[in-house]
């Protein structure tokens, strides 16, 4: 009872959090000084482009250099509404110029599905600065009249509007969080993570990273539009191109991916020329202060946000969460292996004249564990590659339940194929609920979930993974993958990071996995004393070849095995 209130308490947070927001906004648009009233706006028409660049660069990972030229759309389409008076007034307008900067936020990402790093950052800057060129020629439409842009009818002084732009941001604050917490979140976080890990879970990569541009777009194009209604003609002078890279310089300084940072950092950006003009510097400066805030952002691996998040959580508790298995398990009786559920035949992958894999055949059982064992070099994690479709060169055949196993690893995670990787592929960015909820795919019950997390002595579902030991990450994956259902799920190395004495406890674990889970496991792993206590079948690899197959205890008295993976004459 207790956990279902303390879970409806943070639930409702985020509107109590709001409801101070307006409150907030309220007092301030009373109590201040006209001019401070203007800056206050300023200031939230930052915050949201702010907010925006935060989710594209803070959270999905990806360098916008152009979040002005998203400013500019919108303003561009508030400016056409009020003059060919579009119905529904500026709200409608201010809407209106979010979606179509939302659209041109997925043509702007488009590169991105291809460019990455330095190449993106090249790519939108050479868009800001085209724009930039391209408003001055043709202005802003009501510009050259001086037809000021209709503030909402309710919100037409200046200290109104203030109340009405906390509204706006408060309501971008609260889609932001909502959407961060949801499958798109997630996916935002994962891709800027680990595209690899991205596809392995079956979620799209290109649909991962054009709605972190279109959503980015869409808050910009929003602060477009409260500009100019703040303003009332919008002006080339205010979406300049150096202009968005001081605004990306702030964004990763500040932390923009958090919402109490993003309105920071708008202080920030209002309040820094505000000061050089009252100590007789020229404004231009504020972008030279902004730069070495940056540098040393960029260069210190970190930003304002996340240290201050991090001293709170060391200050609240002190220790980083690992691994807490126990014996205390419940075994269930083991389903005796059936048929084989998939099946490799064939398969070959060549890196220029080097063969990586040449012929192998495997096959896992339904309701059962294969072990493919084998020297460092040998192919396994190249096989594991090959069967989750991230190398598509390869050749051979493959089939799940019967079916051809075929597509993108986005496509095979789909039909009920999960890999996890041998390098850490789960985001440090969510915690651990919201971790597995994505990976799943589907709806778990809060019982489900703690259920499988404790039975594999994972950290608690609110648990930050930022604050989880490699180790416990490894389980924290592969709780994830089993609770999508797969037919079969390929483990590379799953124990690695855990202590020696913790193999034991999670191998009795795994191999309860087929009854308790209903999942088939192909298993790569170096620690013998692992692969003894939990295949039933084992393949062994030497040089890209299958040295051996069969029943555990046959494969590791095979001289052959002896000879070529341990250089030892014996195994058990």
């Amino acid at each position: 009872m207790r956990l279902a209130e303390h879970r409806l308490a943070r639930a409702g947070l985020p509107f109590l959090v709001a409801a101070a927001a307006v409150g907030i906004g309220y007092a301030l648009s009373v109590g201040l000084a006209g001019y401070f009233v203007y800056l206050g706006v300023s200031a939230v028409v930052a915050a949201i482009a702010l907010l925006g660049l935060g989710v594209v660069t803070g959270t999905a990972g990806m360098i916008s250099l152009c979040q002005l030229t998203f400013a500019a759309v919108g303003a561009f389409v508030v400016s056409a509404c009020n003059v060919a008076g579009v119905p529904g007034g500026f709200g409608t307008w201010l809407l209106l110029g979010g979606l179509a900067a939302a659209v041109a936020g997925v043509l702007v990402g488009l590169p991105a599905l291809r460019l990455r790093g330095i190449t993106l950052a090249v790519v939108t800057l050479g868009l800001a600065a085209a724009a930039d060129l391209t408003l001055v020629q043709i202005q802003f439409p009501g510009a050259t009249e001086g037809l000021s842009v209709e503030r909402p009818e309710a919100f037409s002084d200046d200290r109104s509007y203030f109340l009405f732009a906390v509204l706006v941001l408060v309501a971008c604050g609260l889609v932001v969080h909502f959407l961060r917490r949801g499958r798109w979140g997630s996916s935002w976080h994962l891709v800027a993570f680990s595209e690899r890990g991205t596809a392995a879970v079956g979620a799209g990569v290109r649909t991962s990273k054009l709605t972190a541009f279109a959503v980015s777009a869409a808050l910009g194009g929003i602060s477009g539009g409260l500009l100019t209604g703040q303003v009332g003609l919008a002006f080339p002078a205010s979406f300049t191109a150096i202009q968005s890279l001081a605004l990306y310089v702030l964004a990763i300084m500040s932390g923009a991916h958090l919402i109490d940072m993003a309105v920071f950092g708008a202080l920030l950006w209002v309040a820094v020329p505000e000061l050089l003009k009252r100590w007789g510097v020229p404004q231009d400066w504020g972008f030279v202060v902004f730069g070495v805030l940056g540098v040393q952002a960029l260069t210190g691996r970190g930003n304002l946000g996340t240290a201050v998040r991090a001293l709170w959580y060391r200050r609240r508790s002190g220790r980083t969460a690992g691994v807490g298995l126990t014996e205390a398990v419940t075994d269930v009786e083991p389903l005796p292996p059936g048929d084989p559920v998939l099946e490799v035949r064939g398969l070959s992958v060549c890196f220029g004249h080097v063969t990586a894999l040449s012929e192998v055949d495997i096959a896992v059982p339904e309701h059962g564990i294969l072990g493919v064992i084998g020297p460092n070099g040998a192919g396994k994690s190249t096989l594991v590659d090959a069967i989750s479709g991230f190398l598509p060169r390869a050749t051979g055949t493959a089939t799940l339940g019967g079916r051809p196993l075929t597509g993108s690893p986005t496509r095979r995670a789909r039909d009920g194929l999960r890999r996890t990787f041998q390098q850490d592929r789960v985001p440090p960015g969510l915690t651990v609920g919201a971790y597995v909820r994505f990976v799943a795919r589907r709806r778990l019950t809060g019982r489900e979930l703690d259920g499988a997390l404790e039975f594999f002595g994972c950290p608690a579902a609110r648990t930050p993974l930022s604050r989880v030991d490699a180790g416990a990450r490894r389980l924290v994956e592969v709780v994830g993958h089993l609770l999508a259902k797969p037919r079969v799920l390929l483990l590379d190395e799953p124990a690695a990071g855990l202590p020696h004495e913790e193999h034991v406890a999670f191998g009795r674990r795994l191999r309860q996995v087929p009854a308790r889970f209903g999942v088939s496991v192909l298993l790569i792993e170096h620690d013998l004393d692992l692969v003894r206590s939990v295949c039933d079948t084992l393949t062994v690899l030497d040089f890209g070849r299958v040295l051996a197959s069969g029943p555990q205890a046959d494969v590791l008295a095979d001289p052959a095995v002896l000879k070529a993976y341990m250089g030892e004459t014996e195994l058990l």
